[in-house]
């Protein structure tokens, strides 16, 4: 597990095998949550990289009358 160092500005570097793992780019923004004692990155993704991401849901139901 890579280990990083927190600046005295309080900064951090993603360890690049992270970074290619994940697609992360320059500039790109990362939601922070604290959870548990620790912490989670969760990157932010452009509308156009989310299109797919639920192939093979199952839409086989029957709707209730008053939705379209």
């Amino acid at each position: 597990m890579p280990a990083v160092t927190v600046s005295p500005k309080f900064q951090i570097v993603i360890p690049r095998p992270i970074r290619d793992n994940l697609h992360l780019r320059p500039g790109q923004k990362l939601q922070i949550i604290e959870y548990a004692g620790r912490l989670e990155l969760i990157p932010e993704r452009d509308i156009s990289e989310l299109r797919g991401f639920v192939k093979g849901i199952n839409t086989d139901f029957t709707r209730e009358d008053d939705r379209v």
